[in-house]
């Protein structure tokens, strides 16, 4: 079982709104997820992340691998 930490879509059209999640990597997008480990809401200016550091710490020394974008997303969060 490979775990991922990638985005799951969530608002509605044109509205999007993401969640930051630890999850299996054979789910599909909006699928199960293991845990919620932060928000991203790219429409407010600028962009809101909130992340919960501890939990993505956990999964990463567990081997979970962020996304491209999550791991941007991790790396502008800790330098806010």
């Amino acid at each position: 079982m490979a775990v991922v930490i990638r985005l799951t879509r969530g608002g509605r059209k044109k509205k999007p709104f993401y969640r930051i999640v630890a999850t299996n990597s054979y789910v599909k997008r909006d699928g199960k997820f293991l845990e919620i480990l932060g928000t991203y809401d790219p429409l407010k200016d600028p962009a809101e992340i909130k992340v919960n550091h501890e939990k993505v710490k956990k999964w990463l020394e567990l081997g979970a691998k962020p996304s491209d974008t999550v791991k941007s997303l991790l790396k502008k969060a800790a330098a806010a």
